[in-house]
């Protein structure tokens, strides 16, 4: 008899729906439990045969991957952007837990890769710089949306330099304006301060692990940019071939063609328009 079972997880952040479908796709537990540890272990603890689970990758996936995948046969968080069948009809919280089962059943999920933990701090550090370069870039965009909105040239980066600061407040003539506009430089002051503090200790954790040296001898991967690509890519043996890795590290071409085919003549013939797209930037995913 076969005693696998097939589990998905609807997770939020106070409880967590689970659906249990047997190897013959039959719903055999549904069950609401607190998004609590013990509560999950003891759930699963009660549970015989072979476990297979998923549940989408979110806040809480790293947290919940590191406390059942000791507990479980096989164990696979999906990414919610490939799923388009959880969109499909009516939705709940219950509906969602026994499609994901059943799409663990049929092999029909994308997995995001989780496990490494030797570059788990590399990997968070690297988390905070982008995090705090995407937010300076969103205040200078925001400080030039000022000057623009009364009329005022503001192109590159001249606005944004500080021993031009008080120049370009003075073209502000509104008081109500021009203390915002000193408002968004008080935020550029501190998020350029926590910018050098977040690169310094990328960069010394960075250099705890040798790979990185290897890969600043690749063009266009200095210091920053490798220690990015192991954070992100973690390991390349989660890769099945170079070609894959090279995709997901923005190191690979990519190639764009529509219209494949024509007809000359009569005769089917293959279009030999095709666009290219070499991007020599940094690591891109998840």
């Amino acid at each position: 008899m076969n005693n696998e079972k097939y589990i998905g997880l609807d997770v939020h952040q106070a409880t967590v729906v689970v659906a249990v479908l047997d190897s013959t796709g039959k719903l055999v537990m549904e069950s609401i439990l607190e998004t609590e540890a013990a509560t999950l272990l003891q759930y699963f603890a009660g549970m015989r045969g072979t476990l297979a689970v998923t549940f989408e990758e979110g806040t809480g996936a790293a947290w919940l991957y590191d406390l059942l995948q000791p507990h479980v046969d096989r164990l696979v968080v999906c990414n919610p952007r490939k799923n388009a069948l959880l969109k499909d009809g009516n939705k709940s919280d219950r509906i969602d837990a026994r499609k994901l089962a059943e799409l663990l059943r049929g092999n029909q999920l994308k997995p995001v890769y989780h496990g490494e933990t030797g570059v788990r701090m590399l990997r968070e550090l690297s988390r905070s710089y982008l995090t705090i370069v995407k937010d300076l870039s969103r205040v200078m965009n925001r400080l030039k949306a000022v000057y623009r909105s009364w009329a005022i040239p503001c192109a590159g980066r001249d606005v944004d330099y500080t021993r031009n600061r008080a120049q370009w407040l003075a073209k502000l003539r509104e008081p109500g304006v021009r203390r915002r506009a000193e408002r968004l430089y008080e935020q550029l002051d501190m998020l350029r301060h926590l910018r050098q503090q977040a690169r310094r200790e990328l960069l010394a954790e960075s250099r705890k692990h040798a790979i990185t040296a290897k890969l600043r001898q690749i063009p266009y991967l200095g210091p920053i940019r490798s220690a990015l690509a192991v954070a992100l890519i973690q390991t390349p043996h989660r890769f099945r071939t170079k070609r894959q890795l090279w995709a997901y590290s923005g190191l690979a071409s990519e190639t764009h063609i529509s219209a494949e085919y024509r007809l000359v003549e009569g005769q089917v013939r293959r279009s030999k328009k095709v666009y290219t797209n070499h991007d020599p930037g940094g690591p891109q995913g998840t």
